[in-house]
């Protein structure tokens, strides 16, 4: 470490007006305390990426001065203590509508003293992979994964003298700002793909016709096992292995009695299709799924990219919510799924949509692939950086 650099507790290198808190007793703070306004509460679903965002509840401001113990301000860094995001580090922006706030049962609060550490350093120490490494050699697995209050203050944080903090601070802000950008980019990208599928597809003047009669259900079981790659279907990913999925193997010992999927074909779980989890396998040859597992594939009257931005619009995924609504166990067989309707426009107009929505897609795709960059840019800044490997020249004053 180069000289004039500091390892020290994070409690310590808060600096003396800088405080590290824990959230209130479970009792302290009850659903009942909630009122429609007032003081915001932090809980984890505000944790939204590296700012705190999304809909707030409240307490009055006479439950707030009993909590006061577990009060943030804007610019102060919030901690997950428990729970599957555990050590997910998020900031309350400086720039926040709300003067105070009161953070939750699973959180943890990080208030730094600008006169002795720059606050922008600090929240980024905590976001880097540093940290990260420490939070998982420190978690406590009895019960709910957690850290406590005692493992993050204890937290080492190498500290430069308080010009390069801020240096830093302001460079990897740069990087976060970008970052931001695109998402926000990214996120008016899938508000207009929605739509413009929608006037493409949904509201289009053509025939409505049955699924069925435009997919056939596949039934092909791994009987000599050559097939060894296990997939599963998610809402959020598609087909994914099974192993990424649940961290380990989870078929049974025999995959003879498992349904194979092949490239181009589809497949859901008639339990969880409700949610979204239906997906097109794309990107293996081949794979074997639990038998629970509804195989499928969609005959030559549906061109293949028409009928998949079909399945990722708002109305399909509606009218298999409601299909899933009519069964006893909300799910949905093949049965249920066809006896939906969809449009369906002349082959050749359904080429033409796919085109035109394809188009809109590797667009929206360019820019995920952007932020992944950045992501991974701004990580090998802070190794970089964060340990004094590069060295940065404060302003002058």
């Amino acid at each position: 470490m180069r000289k004039g650099w500091r390892v020290l507790p994070l409690v310590k290198a808060v600096g003396p007006n800088g405080r590290v808190i824990g959230g209130p007793f479970g009792s302290d703070l009850t659903q009942g305390d909630y009122v429609p306004h007032g003081i915001p509460v932090i809980r984890v679903s505000n944790q939204i990426g590296p700012h705190i965002d999304g809909e707030f509840v409240f307490v009055s401001e006479d439950k707030a001065r009993k909590l006061r113990k577990s009060v943030a301000e804007p610019g102060d860094i919030i901690v997950v203590q428990r729970g599957s995001t555990y050590g997910k580090v998020s900031r309350i922006r400086s720039t926040s509508r709300y003067k105070q706030y009161i953070i939750c049962q699973s959180q943890m609060a990080v208030i730094t003293d600008p006169n002795a550490a720059d606050p922008e350093y600090i929240f980024h120490f905590l976001q880097s992979p540093f940290f990260q490494r420490y939070v998982e050699s420190s978690v406590t697995q009895t019960g709910q994964p957690h850290i406590n209050l005692a493992i993050l203050k204890e937290a080492a944080i190498a500290l430069p003298p308080r010009g390069e903090q801020a240096k830093i601070g302001e460079i990897l802000q740069t990087w976060d700002e970008a970052i931001d950008q695109l998402k926000t980019l990214a996120s008016a990208k899938v508000q207009l793909l929605s739509g413009l599928s929608t006037r493409l597809i949904n509201n289009a003047q053509y025939s409505q016709e049955h699924l069925r009669d435009h997919l056939s259900e596949l039934s092909e079981r791994n009987r000599d096992e050559n097939v060894q790659r296990i997939l599963s279907v998610t809402n959020s990913a598609g087909f994914v292995l099974a192993e990424e999925m649940f961290a380990h193997r989870v078929a049974s010992a025999s995959l003879s009695n498992y349904k194979v999927v092949r490239q181009g074909q589809y497949a859901y779980n008639p339990s969880r299709i409700n949610v979204g989890s239906i997906a097109r396998l794309d990107d293996w040859p081949n794979g074997v799924l639990s038998p629970m597992y509804v195989v499928f594939k969609a005959k030559e009257t549906l061109a293949a990219d028409y009928f998949r931005h079909w399945l990722a619009s708002a109305e399909a995924r509606q009218r298999i919510r409601l299909a899933a609504q009519g069964s006893v166990r909300e799910t949905v067989s093949f049965s249920d799924l066809g006896s939906i309707t969809l449009p369906v426009p002349p082959l050749n107009r359904q080429v033409e949509i796919a085109e035109a929505l394809n188009c809109a897609s590797r667009e929206l795709e360019l820019i995920n692939n952007e932020i992944v960059l950045l992501k991974q840019q701004k990580r090998g800044l802070m190794q970089k950086l964060l340990t004094g490997e590069w060295q940065v020249k404060p302003e002058a004053a």
